[in-house]
């Protein structure tokens, strides 16, 4: 899962990650955090997600962050939108409005740049990581984020041995270990979602399902 992993599926068009909709489990739990209007959104690993649109559409302030220039090329082109760009140490800063869409390191944004952030919405960046990235990911990224940030983590879990990720099943066991040092984990919901991915019945899945969680750091 190397950087350029990341960069040739996007310049191949195999983004099967990315919706065509908003996320409606973002839709259903999003209020569920109690993030202030004008609060600071943190979306690792962003793509060019709906989602940053309707959460900025809610009165957030959307930090995204995406590694590859085609994917954040995309968001604004597609919305219709010309963003002011200017770099600086976090990376190249994509701004229109309300969304500012970083493109660079997700490990390289700083310490004060997610020190300021008031909740993280992680839909598919736990799950885009292997074993080892995954913990490198939760110390050094989640790890930047300050006490009493607020979070909604959405995982899949599946057979392992059935598929190769990404993305890759992620239990409920490995996120309350991978955030028990600093996090308050709650299982919001738990629902089988086989019958309407055939892409992953078709690969040989048995079971497959989505989980909630709601985060706050302490």
């Amino acid at each position: 899962m190397e950087a350029d992993f990341w960069l040739q599926r996007w310049q191949e068009g195999r983004t099967g990650f990315h919706r065509a909709e908003v996320m409606p489990l973002l839709e259903k739990y999003w209020l569920a955090l109690g993030v202030p209007a004008g609060g600071r959104v943190f979306v690792p690993l962003a793509g060019k997600t709906l989602d940053m649109h309707w959460l900025a559409a809610r009165g957030m302030q959307v930090l995204g962050g995406e590694l590859s220039a085609l994917a954040v090329d995309a968001f604004f082109a597609e919305a219709g939108l010309a963003p002011d760009v200017s770099e600086d140490l976090d990376g190249v800063h994509h701004r229109a409005g309300a969304i500012d869409l970083v493109r660079g390191d997700v490990f390289a944004l700083s310490a004060a740049t997610l020190g300021a952030m008031d909740a993280v919405y992680d839909r598919a960046a736990l799950i885009a990581l292997p074993p080892v990235m995954r913990r490198r990911y939760v110390a050094e990224v989640y790890g930047k984020l300050p006490r009493g940030c607020r979070g909604l983590l959405i995982t899949l879990e599946y057979p392992q041995a059935q598929m190769d990720g990404p993305p890759f099943s992620v239990g409920e066991a490995e996120v309350r270990e991978l955030f028990a040092q600093d996090w308050a984990v709650e299982l919001l919901e738990r629902k089988d979602i086989l019958a309407h991915e055939p892409r992953f019945s078709d690969d040989g899945l048995t079971a497959l399902a989505t989980a909630v969680y709601r985060l706050q750091r302490g």
